[in-house]
């Protein structure tokens, strides 16, 4: 308890042997300013749950009344109850501890190492090589009551520690996991831990392996697992929706070209190429960019000659070696004029867009190879088109380009099966933006999943062979608008 804050105004107060504070504590619960939510703990928050109270200050509890214990096993990895609320520390002594919402499984066993550290007052936390030495414990009950996750789920954070720190970090959490055991008793657990890096290092059989992941990494596909289980999550999404038909309208040569052409000037645009409709229109007429503007003429004009060509646009990939050279392909096509973008090859730097960092160049093909698996396995052609756009804006494969090449594929796969293609005008691009930071960042695929059937529902009134007509319809839903205070306006058809 902190002594310089009135017991009133404490959130966890905790049982005294001290005569003055028990008095003060017993007259705030009569005063009904306190209460009891547990042997020894009172609170002054009268309002939430016991349970919430509880799990927010759980480290805080642990630290005070069994000073000097050791926050172990998965708890130590995860730092979380887990789903039925169990928590697993080391201690003096044996027991099992019920709080509400949360049951502390209290293990006898080495006291706190210097390699462990200080969590929180009276509480350590194993480091994480003694850590994974205790997950490879045998447990008797598997799931969430178990003391240890299981093998594949530890060979996924082994995994993740090649991703981030590289092998040498591997290399040396070996080494301290060595030392750890001899003083711990845990020889067994680092025989176990020995083979297993071993394998995901290629100097031992791979065959013991269990985890997809380190699987994946041993056959030279390391991927995210990160973005693969967000894969899943929209997958999931996508799987459980129906959506409806839109057949394709612009059906004519001259027809479908017109709509390519606000298809490549739009999604140009979202990325900062800005041309007047008028330069634009322009240049593609006379297939040459504005003098002044060269390589940007050039952006539009490679867009545009991929999303043109009906038959370029009917092309989707049967299985990820296709998926990469198609990539490449159209990626070359784009930015055919932008040498300095390596234009056809994946990106040899990493990154990002503001706060998010994209998928690091060691894992870009492996995450391809095993995002294309969820792609695989879906049916209707929107759900393929969002799947497939995200993939590719998720993973950014290129230096430049992955946004309108994300784009492009989307549209592949809804040509290829004669629907209507999407346009994302310039006045729906931050919803377009916000839905895909929604899925990145939050792992919320349904605004995502919701946009986008909306710039599909618009897009399909876009047909004809006047583009007169359907520049008038662009400017009546407000297209081409540019800030917060414009909507896409449209009537359905």
């Amino acid at each position: 308890m902190d002594k310089t804050i009135p017991l009133h105004l404490q959130e966890i107060i905790f049982a005294s042997s001290d005569p003055e504070i028990s008095r003060s504590i017993s007259a705030l619960v009569k005063q009904k300013k306190l209460k009891k939510i547990a042997p020894k703990i009172y609170t002054s928050n009268l309002n939430e749950e016991e349970a919430i109270i509880i799990e927010r200050n759980i480290f805080k509890i642990i630290g005070h009344l069994y000073n000097g214990a050791l926050l172990s096993h998965r708890s130590a990895i995860e730092f979380k109850a887990t789903s039925t609320g169990d928590l697993f520390i080391t201690y003096t002594y044996e027991r099992k501890v019920s709080y509400p919402g949360i049951t502390l499984n209290i293990m006898k066993g080495p006291e706190p190492l210097e390699s462990d550290y200080q969590f929180v007052d009276g509480l350590y936390a194993s480091s994480q090589a003694r850590a994974i030495l205790e997950n490879l414990q045998q447990s008797r009950k598997p799931g969430p009551n178990s003391k240890t996750l299981t093998i594949p789920e530890l060979e996924i954070k082994l995994d993740n520690i090649i991703r981030v720190r590289g092998e040498q970090a591997l290399n040396q959490l070996r080494d301290e996991a060595r030392a750890i055991a001899e003083q711990t008793g845990m020889e067994k657990e680092f025989t176990q831990l020995d083979r297993i890096i071993g394998a995901m290092l290629v100097t031992r059989p791979s065959k013991i392996l269990k985890s997809a992941a380190a699987q994946a990494r041993v056959f030279g596909l390391p991927y995210d697992t990160v973005r693969i289980d967000r894969f899943n999550k929209l997958f999931t999404a996508l799987q459980e929706k129906t959506f409806p038909d839109r057949p394709e309208k612009n059906l004519s040569d001259a027809a479908f070209r017109n709509f390519a052409f606000y298809e490549a000037y739009f999604s140009n645009f979202i990325e900062g190429t800005k041309f007047k409709v008028e330069e634009a229109l322009e240049i593609i007429r006379t297939g040459k960019p504005l003098p002044a503007r060269h390589e940007d003429g050039h952006d539009v004009l490679g867009t545009y000659h991929i999303v043109s060509n009906r038959t370029e646009m009917t092309i989707t990939p049967k299985d990820p070696s296709e998926m990469l050279d198609i990539l490449k392909y159209r990626h070359k096509l784009m930015l055919s004029a932008r040498p300095e973008k390596n234009p056809g090859e994946f990106k040899n730097r990493n990154n990002m867009a503001g706060n998010t960092d994209f998928v690091d160049v060691t894992l870009v093909t492996g995450t391809l190879h095993k995002g294309f698996e969820y792609y695989n396995a879906l049916q209707d052609p929107f759900a393929k088109a969002a799947y497939m756009m995200f993939l590719i804006s998720e993973v950014h494969p290129f230096v430049d380009g992955n946004g309108r090449l994300a784009r492009v594929m989307m549209n592949a796969e809804l040509t290829v099966k004669g629907q209507s293609k999407i346009i994302i005008p310039t006045v729906y691009r931050e919803d377009y933006l916000g839905a895909l930071r929604a899925l990145s960042r939050r792992d919320d695929p349904e605004i995502y999943i919701n946009m986008l059937m909306r710039a599909w529902e618009f897009s399909a009134t876009l047909h004809g062979e006047d583009m007169n007509s359907i520049t008038d319809k662009l400017n009546k839903s407000n297209s081409f608008e540019e800030g917060q205070e414009y909507i896409l306006q449209f009537e359905t058809e």
